[in-house]
């Protein structure tokens, strides 16, 4: 059965959001029973999606993370010494950044002192500033995921819908839990709509974001 669309044109794009995704009470549980990505669940260790290194938008991307790394003390950063010692990414190619210690680099680890969750994370709230600011994009997006397709003319066709297993690729297969599939994430109190406002907005510009709100209305969905 296909989902219900709403459609929203913004000229050079047309935007076709998944509304019961996006009225879902969907709610990031990392650190609130995440059974993580890996092939056997492992909530103990802390991961959430985070075992695997994040993919990089590009070298714009990979520079503005490396600045901002390079500001981080080890007080907040558990792998700082790693990551002065063997980098922040995958390769020379700099296109994802590098797992030390069976995750991201950027991950703190349960107990770690200067906080438990991302470095750049943490930071960015220690001042006063915007995650969406700070961290790569595919990590700050999650769990909404943009499709883009060519439309009519000079357009673009972008479907904004709930992350999926298939979207990991090949990795997918064998995860333990992908966090929008299932019943156990769908416990927060206010739709995705409301509660990734930022991310949304980050994604689609404020027009657009103003225009979805207004389309979906204030009551959200009840999974």
């Amino acid at each position: 059965m296909d989902r219900p669309i709403v459609e929203i044109d913004d000229g050079d794009t047309v935007w076709r959001f998944d509304r019961s995704f996006l009225e879902s009470r969907w709610s990031c549980i990392w650190g609130r029973g995440c059974l993580g990505i890996l092939p056997e669940a492992a909530p103990q260790l802390g991961h959430g999606c985070c075992s695997l290194g994040a993919d990089l938008d590009g070298v714009d991307e990979a520079r503005r993370i490396a600045a901002l790394a390079a500001t981080l003390s080890p007080e907040v950063f558990e792998h700082h010494e790693a990551a002065g010692a063997g980098g922040l990414f995958g390769d020379d190619t700099c296109t994802r950044t590098r797992v030390a210690d069976g995750a991201c680099i950027f991950l703190n680890r349960p107990g770690f002192e200067g906080g438990a969750g991302c470095a750049l994370h943490l930071a960015a709230l220690a001042a006063g500033e915007s995650p969406i600011d700070w961290k790569p994009s595919v990590c700050w997006q999650l769990p909404v995921k943009v499709d883009w397709e060519p439309g009519e003319g000079d357009t673009e066709v972008a479907t904004v819908r709930g992350w999926t297993r298939a979207d990991w690729g090949d990795e997918g297969v064998t995860m333990a839990w992908c966090c929008t599939e299932g019943e156990r994430a769908y416990v927060g109190d206010r739709p995705v709509v409301e509660s990734l406002a930022d991310e949304l907005e980050a994604i689609v510009g404020p027009t657009v974001y103003v225009e979805l709100r207004r389309r979906l209305g204030p009551a959200g969905g009840s999974r």
